[in-house]
């Protein structure tokens, strides 16, 4: 979710996981942009994707290839 105080950075982050979230949702669940440090983007899986046991593959081949191909500075994606 952008919040009023995100940085242009975080901004775009979340425009790149608005591109995602449906494909999320569909399966029950959401991601939630935390915190940016350096070059690494730290998410918050929720609800179904919280507990899944794909949600690794989730992470790395979904959410992190996307926001890896609109905000190119992000070098990496974890999940907290």
């Amino acid at each position: 979710m952008a919040s009023s105080t995100a940085t242009p950075l975080e901004e775009r982050i979340n425009t790149a996981l608005d591109r995602i979230r449906p494909a999320i949702a569909a399966d029950g669940g959401d991601v939630w942009l935390i915190r940016v440090e350096k070059h690494t983007a730290y998410v918050q899986m929720l609800g179904a994707c919280g507990g899944c046991a794909a949600a690794h593959l989730t992470l790395k081949n979904g959410i992190e290839a996307v926001i890896r191909e609109d905000v190119p500075e992000i070098t990496a994606v974890e999940a907290l």
